[in-house]
């Protein structure tokens, strides 16, 4: 199978025009469930605990105007220009908060990137164990919508498992089009839907959010992630 180059895009300039409208879901992602325990174990009282979170809040990148006053889980993803590309962002770009409409294409997204990690560390350890939070955010914003026409036309580009080219030269023409957020279908959960959040205006959560605490256990072949009775078994 071949895929347009990056030079070609994968879309025709009518679609800008028919496939961008005004779309609402409820998201899931993921964090670690590490952040306030690890302060915790390098002080003896709250109040230290305190001044620990203030320095460390001190030294991270300033947010972007559109990220401020959002709430933490929301912005922190647009405070950082990571090195690393993904999906739908280039190298050094702009942030983008990723999410998923099912809880468990969530699960699966987070199990699939730790057992890359793994499988990519040379003489690493031949287990991860690691526990996460995930929650719900709301997005309401101006979309492309990559699982419906006319895009889906295209969608060998956007479940591409390695190649980005198309889907991050989509994001900057979307950018540029002040596109708030892209809706896909996952690469990694068969039926699931993801979203790459662009603008962090368009995200919201609400003051008593859902919340669950997962565990994923991750080998070089597969990967267990449990909530309670609540069990999801992968292979790699």
């Amino acid at each position: 199978m071949t895929f347009p180059s990056e030079r070609t895009p994968a879309w025709s300039d009518d679609w800008w025009g028919i496939g961008v409208a005004r779309l609402a879901v409820d998201l899931w992602r993921g964090v670690e469930a590490q952040h306030v325990p690890a302060t915790l174990r390098l002080v003896d009282h709250l109040e230290e605990q305190k001044v620990l979170e203030d320095l460390l809040e001190a030294s991270k990148p300033p947010l972007p105007r559109e990220a401020q006053g959002c709430h933490y889980l929301v912005a922190t993803p647009f405070r950082y220009r990571s090195p690393h590309a993904s999906r739908f962002r280039r190298a050094g770009h702009p942030g983008v908060w990723y999410g998923a409409q099912e809880l468990h294409t969530a699960c699966t997204e987070l199990a699939y990137w730790r057992w890359r990690f793994l499988s990519d560390v040379e003489g690493g350890p031949d287990q991860l164990l690691v526990d996460f939070t995930l929650f719900q955010a709301r997005v309401d914003g101006t979309a492309v919508d990559l699982t419906s026409a006319p895009w889906v036309q295209a969608r060998a580009s956007w479940i591409h498992p390695d190649d980005y080219s198309q889907c991050q030269a989509l994001a900057d023409e979307a950018r540029e089009r002040k596109v708030q957020w892209i809706r896909y279908d996952s690469a990694r959960a068969t039926g699931g839907r993801c979203a790459a959040v662009m603008d962090p205006r368009a995200l919201a959560i609400a003051t008593l959010h859902t919340q669950q605490t997962w565990t994923c256990k991750v080998t070089r072949g597969t990967a267990l992630i449990e909530h309670g009775s609540d069990r999801l078994s992968l292979s790699f």
